[in-house]
């Protein structure tokens, strides 16, 4: 925990930014019947049946500090998708940083030899060198910024029935596109 905490009471730094991730699995669910037509004042009548059109894989990257967010879908969640979403974080976001910091929980699929699974031992091991990697402790989630963004994400973008990736993917681009503009930080009040 007070590794995690360290981290955070880092100063702002572009050229080793910190990076908090987490993924999260979505249900993705379609109308069965259509709602019904609403009055002024009236709360969207919406019929409790649905079909469900499978699952999918959200995955986010935080910058606290810098008000940086991203979101992509994936289809899985497996070690190659989160060895893509790695190398997209290193060369894409921050192709210039000299380190990324990164925290993120101890899922079986956040680990390096998922790099080693998905990529070239070389080019593997290329990412690898970019990354500082802090791990939260077990039953410490709280302690990821990107976990409380996700709830955030949960709140103002996902609550309500959306059928397909594609239309979650649309969504989310707007969600984080608000966000980035807005600089959206975040104002970490826990000390070691």
């Amino acid at each position: 925990m007070e590794d995690v905490l360290d981290v955070y009471e880092m100063p702002y730094n572009p050229a080793i930014p910190v990076v908090c991730m987490d993924e999260k699995p979505y249900q993705l669910l379609g109308e069965v019947r259509d709602s019904w037509a609403m009055r002024p004042g009236d709360d969207k009548k919406v019929d409790s049946e649905y079909s469900r059109n499978g699952t999918c894989s959200i995955f986010a990257f935080i910058e606290p500090l810098g008000g940086m967010h991203h979101v992509s879908v994936r289809e899985h969640r497996t070690a190659k998708d989160w060895a893509e979403e790695i190398k997209y974080l290193s060369d894409v976001m921050y192709p210039s940083a000299e380190k990324i910091l990164l925290v993120m929980d101890n899922l079986n699929t956040h680990a390096p030899s998922s790099l080693y699974k998905a990529f070239t031992p070389k080019e593997a091991r290329r990412i690898l060198k970019r990354l500082e990697i802090h791990y939260t402790p077990k039953h410490g989630s709280w302690l990821n910024i990107a976990e409380i963004e996700l709830n955030v994400m949960t709140r103002q973008c996902l609550s309500r029935r959306i059928s397909s990736i594609e239309h979650l993917q649309r969504e989310l681009s707007v969600w984080e596109n608000e966000r980035n503009s807005n600089e959206d930080g975040v104002n970490w009040q826990f000390k070691t």
